[in-house]
């Protein structure tokens, strides 16, 4: 594997390497699973109603999908055209590539290493992206778009005000590895464990020990549970214990 990476290094410059890796990234780890947990509903249907964590009642329409569908496509050539800007001028100003691009592929303990931490910071800046969404100034402007879904499907996890996917999505999924100065095949394990996991917390089912519950009662409930792996909403008092004493 590691003769196959070194020719890849010698036949091409590392921004082009980064962009097209990513690109594949994006391409097996959000829209595969993307597309195999809308299929459930036609491939499997009972099967699919059984796991189903909303009513059929709320689910969205075909017309929502197919909205959805378009609004994913623009922010996804939005991120795509500003991560080719950011390539081209950094080559310009003759910068350092984002990545690390050593010869020597990371060893797994360093790459699984690195994917935890930058999990960790996702999180932090994640948390406090979507709590400012939140605010009464912001949140019907830009993340009302977001909470469309209250049965959320994996697609929607993209479906996004273009500000939202900048700031909410796309950055703290970025910045962590820069801050780290990763390799980028550490920075590619770790946006698709980002990718698998925000897909499969808005498919609406109820598979992996629930993942996706937890983002469901976000979107049913709106304050509540606001990360992703549920440290800051437990710092914060946010992750619904509250709500759930107050009834008892």
């Amino acid at each position: 594997m590691e003769l196959s990476w070194n020719g890849l290094l010698k036949q091409h410059p590392p921004p082009v390497i980064e962009f097209w890796g990513t690109l594949l990234i994006q391409l097996v780890f959000f829209w595969l699973p993307s597309l195999f947990y809308l299929a459930l509903d036609h491939v499997v249907p009972n099967l699919s109603q059984r796991h189903k964590l909303q009513p059929r009642t709320k689910q969205p329409t075909p017309a929502e999908l197919k909205d959805c569908l378009k609004v994913v496509f623009r922010n996804q050539l939005f991120s795509a055209l500003i991560h080719i800007s950011l390539l081209s001028l950094g080559g310009l100003a003759d910068g350092k590539p984002t990545y690390r691009f050593d010869a020597s592929l990371p060893p797994l303990d360093q790459v699984i290493l690195d994917a935890f931490a930058c999990v960790f910071l996702r999180e932090v800046l994640f948390y406090y992206a979507h709590r400012i969404l939140h605010l009464p100034s912001v949140y019907p402007k830009i993340h009302k778009v977001h909470h469309r879904f209250t049965a959320p499907v994996a697609l929607a996890a993209q479906y996004a005000h273009p500000i939202e996917h900048f700031f909410a999505n796309s950055l703290p999924v970025s910045i962590p590895p820069m801050i780290l100065h990763c390799h980028v095949v550490s920075f590619w394990v770790f946006l698709a464990v980002e990718l698998l996991e925000t897909t499969t917390a808005h498919s609406g089912y109820d598979f992996l020990s629930g993942i996706a519950k937890m983002h469901d009662e976000h979107h049913e409930k709106f304050l509540i549970k606001f990360g992703t792996i549920g440290l800051l909403d437990w710092i914060h008092g946010t992750d619904g214990r509250a709500r759930q004493e107050k009834v008892a």
